[in-house]
C-alpha cells in the first residue's frame, strides 16, 4: 500500500519540500494497527501534518491526537494518540511500527 507523503531536504526534520514521495506500511506495522487501533489515513496524517523528530536507529517518529470518544478496551476515551515509527530511504518512507495511546 503506497501513499504520497512531503519529503524531507537534506534530512533536515520538519524542512519539506514539494516533492511528494511514496509512503509503504510494512506487514509489521499493518498488522500492529489493527490490533492498537490505528487506521492508515490518521498515520498518513500524522507523518504528513506534525513534526518528525529523530528516534532510534536511524528512523524517525511523530505523534499526532485525533478526537476519539469512543469505548476502546472496555473503557472512554476522549482522545486517541497516532506515533508512527519510520524510515525514510531514497525513493519512499516505511511505517515499520505504529503505536497508539489512549486518554
Amino acid at each position: 500500500m503506497f501513499f504520497a507523503v512531503p519529503r524531507l531536504v537534506d534530512g533536515v526534520i520538519g524542512s519539506m519540500e514539494t516533492q511528494m514521495i511514496p509512503i509503504r506500511f510494512s506487514a509489521h506495522a499493518r498488522y500492529n494497527m489493527q490490533f492498537r487501533g490505528a487506521t492508515a489515513d490518521e498515520v498518513i496524517e500524522t507523518v504528513r501534518t506534525s513534526e518528525w523528530s529523530a528516534a532510534e536507529a536511524g528512523r524517525y517518529e511523530c505523534r499526532k491526537d485525533f478526537e476519539f470518544g469512543r469505548i476502546w478496551n472496555g473503557k472512554y476515551y476522549a482522545t486517541k494518540q497516532v506515533r508512527p515509527i519510520f524510515v525514510q530511504e531514497n525513493d519512499r518512507i516505511t511505517i515499520v511500527t505504529v503505536y497508539v495511546y489512549y486518554f
